[in-house]
């Protein structure tokens, strides 16, 4: 998979990549130099699906204090 540091993943872009760069770091076999890009690009990934998260949950709170949760039925 490409580098996504010079685009701006979507949550599930970033945290398939993120995933991808655990099992990596995991298996303790990258340089010392290899690892602490992935490292570095795993906590830029990690930021980014907390920003998403964090939005996501802004909407729903907006939504659900409007009384437009798109959960509840109308009468």
């Amino acid at each position: 998979m490409a580098d996504m540091a010079d685009q701006t993943p979507t949550f599930e872009e970033a945290l398939a990549r993120l995933e991808e760069i655990v099992r990596r770091l995991e298996r303790g076999d990258a340089a010392l130099e290899e690892s602490l890009g992935l490292f570095e690009e795993g906590t830029r990934l990690a930021r980014r699906c907390e920003q998403l998260l964090s939005e996501a949950e802004q909407k729903v709170t907006l939504f659900t204090e409007a009384g437009e949760s798109p959960f509840e039925k109308e009468a």
